[in-house]
Protein backbone atom coordinates (compact mmCIF):
# COMPACT_ATOMS: atom_id res chain seq x y z
CA UNK A 1 0.00 0.00 0.00
CA UNK A 2 1.12 3.41 -0.73
CA UNK A 3 0.90 6.20 2.18
CA UNK A 4 -1.14 9.12 1.31
CA UNK A 5 1.73 10.94 1.93
CA UNK A 6 3.18 9.40 -1.05
CA UNK A 7 0.63 11.32 -3.31
CA UNK A 8 1.90 13.95 -5.60
CA UNK A 9 0.56 17.87 -5.12
CA UNK A 10 -1.29 19.57 -7.12
CA UNK A 11 0.83 23.03 -8.80
CA UNK A 12 0.71 25.44 -11.03
CA UNK A 13 0.56 24.12 -15.05
CA UNK A 14 0.38 27.51 -16.92
CA UNK A 15 4.44 27.97 -17.31
CA UNK A 16 5.02 23.88 -17.19
CA UNK A 17 5.48 22.01 -20.83
CA UNK A 18 2.45 19.22 -21.53
CA UNK A 19 5.00 16.61 -19.70
CA UNK A 20 5.86 18.97 -16.74
CA UNK A 21 2.24 19.78 -16.69
CA UNK A 22 0.86 16.00 -16.43
CA UNK A 23 3.69 15.00 -13.70
CA UNK A 24 2.03 17.71 -11.32
CA UNK A 25 -1.29 16.78 -11.68
CA UNK A 26 -2.26 14.36 -8.53
CA UNK A 27 -2.32 10.96 -9.33
CA UNK A 28 -4.51 8.11 -7.61
CA UNK A 29 -5.34 4.53 -7.17
CA UNK A 30 -8.74 3.11 -6.72
CA UNK A 31 -8.33 -0.17 -5.83
CA UNK A 32 -8.00 -3.70 -3.66
CA UNK A 33 -4.66 -4.78 -2.70
CA UNK A 34 -6.10 -8.44 -3.46
CA UNK A 35 -6.44 -7.69 -6.73
CA UNK A 36 -3.62 -9.35 -9.34
CA UNK A 37 -5.48 -6.74 -11.37
CA UNK A 38 -4.87 -3.43 -9.56
CA UNK A 39 -1.11 -4.62 -8.75
CA UNK A 40 -0.81 -4.71 -12.61
CA UNK A 41 -1.41 -0.63 -12.73
CA UNK A 42 0.30 -0.15 -9.48
CA UNK A 43 3.19 -2.05 -10.74
CA UNK A 44 3.54 0.41 -13.67
CA UNK A 45 3.08 3.21 -11.32
CA UNK A 46 5.95 1.73 -9.32
CA UNK A 47 8.06 1.05 -12.67
CA UNK A 48 7.79 4.71 -13.88
CA UNK A 49 8.53 5.88 -10.72
CA UNK A 50 5.59 7.87 -10.45
CA UNK A 51 4.30 8.54 -6.99
CA UNK A 52 0.59 8.62 -5.97
CA UNK A 53 -1.94 7.69 -3.51
CA UNK A 54 -3.42 4.65 -3.33
CA UNK A 55 -7.04 4.71 -2.25
CA UNK A 56 -8.82 1.70 -0.94
CA UNK A 57 -11.86 0.12 -2.51
CA UNK A 58 -14.12 -2.06 -0.27
CA UNK A 59 -15.51 -4.28 -2.89
CA UNK A 60 -18.45 -5.30 -1.21
CA UNK A 61 -19.91 -1.71 -0.63
CA UNK A 62 -18.28 -0.11 -3.54
CA UNK A 63 -17.67 3.74 -2.96
CA UNK A 64 -19.39 6.69 -4.89
CA UNK A 65 -15.98 7.39 -6.03
CA UNK A 66 -15.78 4.38 -7.89
CA UNK A 67 -19.13 4.17 -9.50
CA UNK A 68 -18.41 8.07 -10.69
CA UNK A 69 -15.42 7.34 -12.25
CA UNK A 70 -16.14 3.63 -13.75
CA UNK A 71 -19.89 3.39 -14.06
CA UNK A 72 -19.90 1.03 -16.94
CA UNK A 73 -18.07 -1.97 -15.37
CA UNK A 74 -17.89 -0.78 -11.54
CA UNK A 75 -14.60 -2.13 -11.35
CA UNK A 76 -10.81 -2.26 -10.01
CA UNK A 77 -8.37 -0.49 -10.55
CA UNK A 78 -9.17 3.07 -11.27
CA UNK A 79 -6.42 5.31 -12.14
CA UNK A 80 -7.16 8.67 -11.60
CA UNK A 81 -5.00 11.35 -12.75
CA UNK A 82 -5.78 14.96 -12.31
CA UNK A 83 -9.40 15.10 -13.88
CA UNK A 84 -9.52 11.84 -15.92
CA UNK A 85 -10.15 8.67 -14.87
CA UNK A 86 -8.53 4.98 -16.78
CA UNK A 87 -10.10 2.12 -16.41
CA UNK A 88 -8.77 -1.32 -17.02
CA UNK A 89 -5.72 -2.59 -15.81
CA UNK A 90 -4.13 -2.90 -19.00
CA UNK A 91 -5.12 0.16 -20.13
CA UNK A 92 -3.96 1.67 -17.19
CA UNK A 93 -0.98 0.29 -17.71
CA UNK A 94 -0.05 1.87 -21.20
CA UNK A 95 -1.97 4.92 -19.98
CA UNK A 96 0.87 4.84 -17.07
CA UNK A 97 3.58 3.98 -19.84
CA UNK A 98 3.14 7.22 -22.14
CA UNK A 99 1.77 9.81 -19.75
CA UNK A 100 4.97 9.30 -17.52
CA UNK A 101 8.72 9.74 -19.12
CA UNK A 102 10.18 8.45 -16.11
CA UNK A 103 11.44 5.11 -15.46
CA UNK A 104 11.77 2.52 -18.34
CA UNK A 105 9.62 2.21 -20.70
CA UNK A 106 6.88 -0.52 -20.49
CA UNK A 107 6.34 -1.13 -24.33
CA UNK A 108 9.07 -0.87 -26.87
CA UNK A 109 9.12 1.57 -29.65
CA UNK A 110 9.36 -0.15 -32.03
CA UNK A 111 5.87 -0.76 -34.02
CA UNK A 112 6.30 -4.54 -34.28
CA UNK A 113 7.63 -5.35 -31.18
CA UNK A 114 4.96 -2.89 -29.64
CA UNK A 115 2.10 -5.62 -31.67
CA UNK A 116 3.93 -8.29 -30.28
CA UNK A 117 3.93 -7.32 -25.95
CA UNK A 118 0.26 -6.53 -26.70
CA UNK A 119 -0.26 -10.05 -28.34
CA UNK A 120 1.19 -11.65 -25.29
CA UNK A 121 -0.69 -9.36 -22.43
CA UNK A 122 -4.07 -10.08 -24.36
CA UNK A 123 -3.02 -13.98 -24.93
CA UNK A 124 -2.48 -14.33 -21.23
CA UNK A 125 -5.46 -12.00 -20.63
CA UNK A 126 -7.77 -13.51 -22.91
CA UNK A 127 -6.89 -17.30 -22.58
CA UNK A 128 -4.81 -18.31 -19.84
CA UNK A 129 -6.91 -16.41 -17.30
CA UNK A 130 -10.23 -17.34 -18.66
CA UNK A 131 -9.54 -21.00 -18.76
CA UNK A 132 -7.73 -20.96 -15.21
CA UNK A 133 -10.69 -20.25 -13.60
CA UNK A 134 -12.91 -22.96 -14.37
CA UNK A 135 -9.75 -25.05 -14.01
CA UNK A 136 -9.97 -24.36 -10.49
CA UNK A 137 -13.17 -24.16 -9.03
CA UNK A 138 -15.22 -26.48 -11.12
CA UNK A 139 -15.58 -30.13 -10.90
CA UNK A 140 -16.03 -33.19 -12.98
CA UNK A 141 -15.81 -33.39 -16.77
CA UNK A 142 -15.99 -29.61 -16.75
CA UNK A 143 -13.22 -29.03 -14.83
CA UNK A 144 -11.22 -31.64 -16.84
CA UNK A 145 -12.00 -29.51 -20.24
CA UNK A 146 -11.17 -26.07 -18.64
CA UNK A 147 -7.40 -28.07 -16.98
CA UNK A 148 -6.55 -29.38 -21.02
CA UNK A 149 -7.34 -25.85 -22.05
CA UNK A 150 -5.66 -23.95 -19.20
CA UNK A 151 -2.40 -26.15 -19.37
CA UNK A 152 -2.43 -25.99 -23.61
CA UNK A 153 -2.27 -22.39 -23.36
CA UNK A 154 0.20 -22.32 -20.35
CA UNK A 155 1.97 -24.74 -22.55
CA UNK A 156 2.40 -21.71 -25.42
CA UNK A 157 3.53 -19.13 -22.84
CA UNK A 158 6.21 -21.65 -21.52
CA UNK A 159 7.63 -22.18 -25.40
CA UNK A 160 7.91 -18.19 -25.59
CA UNK A 161 9.51 -17.83 -22.55
CA UNK A 162 12.19 -20.96 -22.87
CA UNK A 163 14.97 -18.73 -23.68
CA UNK A 164 13.78 -15.53 -22.47
CA UNK A 165 13.93 -13.38 -19.03
CA UNK A 166 11.02 -11.25 -20.31
CA UNK A 167 8.38 -11.45 -23.00
CA UNK A 168 10.52 -8.35 -24.12
CA UNK A 169 14.14 -9.04 -23.42
CA UNK A 170 15.74 -8.23 -19.98
CA UNK A 171 13.10 -5.65 -18.61
CA UNK A 172 10.04 -5.78 -17.28
CA UNK A 173 7.01 -4.94 -19.98
CA UNK A 174 3.28 -4.92 -20.46
CA UNK A 175 2.87 -8.86 -21.14
CA UNK A 176 5.33 -9.44 -18.07
CA UNK A 177 3.18 -7.13 -15.94
CA UNK A 178 -0.13 -8.91 -17.73
CA UNK A 179 0.67 -12.73 -16.06
CA UNK A 180 3.40 -13.02 -13.98
CA UNK A 181 1.97 -11.58 -10.94
CA UNK A 182 -0.98 -13.40 -11.43
CA UNK A 183 0.69 -16.67 -12.13
CA UNK A 184 3.60 -16.29 -10.09
CA UNK A 185 2.02 -14.93 -6.74
CA UNK A 186 -1.77 -15.36 -6.79
CA UNK A 187 -2.27 -18.51 -8.46
CA UNK A 188 -0.44 -20.56 -5.69
CA UNK A 189 -2.61 -19.20 -3.04
CA UNK A 190 -5.75 -19.88 -5.67
CA UNK A 191 -4.48 -23.63 -5.82
CA UNK A 192 -4.26 -23.99 -2.26
CA UNK A 193 -7.59 -22.72 -2.10
CA UNK A 194 -9.11 -24.70 -4.74
CA UNK A 195 -7.21 -27.90 -3.72
CA UNK A 196 -6.44 -27.98 -7.24
CA UNK A 197 -2.98 -28.25 -9.09
CA UNK A 198 -2.12 -26.07 -12.47
CA UNK A 199 1.46 -25.24 -12.58
CA UNK A 200 4.54 -26.98 -11.89
CA UNK A 201 8.02 -26.90 -11.85
CA UNK A 202 8.38 -29.71 -14.24
CA UNK A 203 6.29 -29.15 -16.73
CA UNK A 204 6.61 -25.06 -16.64
CA UNK A 205 10.25 -24.51 -15.45
CA UNK A 206 10.77 -21.30 -17.89
CA UNK A 207 7.41 -19.98 -16.78
CA UNK A 208 8.55 -20.62 -12.75
CA UNK A 209 11.64 -18.72 -13.32
CA UNK A 210 9.88 -15.73 -15.38
CA UNK A 211 7.51 -15.45 -12.17
CA UNK A 212 10.43 -15.69 -10.28
CA UNK A 213 12.67 -12.82 -11.91
CA UNK A 214 9.13 -10.94 -11.94
CA UNK A 215 8.67 -10.80 -8.32
CA UNK A 216 12.35 -10.49 -7.38
CA UNK A 217 11.80 -6.92 -8.85
CA UNK A 218 11.85 -4.46 -6.28
CA UNK A 219 9.34 -2.42 -7.81
CA UNK A 220 6.98 -5.33 -7.72
CA UNK A 221 7.93 -6.44 -4.26
CA UNK A 222 6.32 -3.37 -3.19
CA UNK A 223 3.16 -4.08 -4.50
CA UNK A 224 2.32 -7.58 -3.37
CA UNK A 225 0.08 -8.48 -0.81
CA UNK A 226 1.04 -10.42 2.07
CA UNK A 227 0.76 -14.49 1.18
CA UNK A 228 -1.33 -15.30 3.95
CA UNK A 229 -3.82 -11.88 3.80
CA UNK A 230 -4.48 -13.53 0.31
CA UNK A 231 -5.24 -16.84 1.46
CA UNK A 232 -7.58 -16.07 4.30
CA UNK A 233 -9.01 -13.38 1.41
CA UNK A 234 -9.60 -16.42 -1.02
CA UNK A 235 -10.56 -18.44 1.24
CA UNK A 236 -13.48 -16.25 2.71
CA UNK A 237 -14.87 -15.52 -0.90
CA UNK A 238 -14.33 -19.39 -1.59
CA UNK A 239 -17.92 -19.32 -3.32
CA UNK A 240 -17.87 -16.67 -5.24
CA UNK A 241 -14.77 -17.88 -6.70
CA UNK A 242 -16.89 -21.15 -7.56
CA UNK A 243 -20.17 -18.90 -8.90
CA UNK A 244 -17.81 -16.45 -10.97
CA UNK A 245 -16.28 -19.64 -12.78
CA UNK A 246 -19.15 -21.04 -13.52
CA UNK A 247 -20.77 -17.66 -15.09
CA UNK A 248 -17.47 -17.98 -17.06
CA UNK A 249 -18.43 -21.41 -18.99
CA UNK A 250 -20.03 -21.70 -22.02
CA UNK A 251 -24.02 -21.16 -22.49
Amino acid sequence: MVPASASLHCHDTRSLTGTEAKMAEQVKLIGSSNSPFVHRAAVALRLKGVPYEFIREDMSNKSELLLKHNPVHKKVPVLLHGDRAVCESLVIVEYVDEAFDGGPPLLPADPYDRATARFWAHFLEEKCLKSLWPALWTEGEVQEAAMKEARENLALVEEQLREKRFFGGDSIGLADIAGAGLLGHWVGVLEEVAGVRVLSDKEHPALRRWAAEYLANEAVKECLPDRDQLLSHFSAIRDKCVSVAKSMLPK
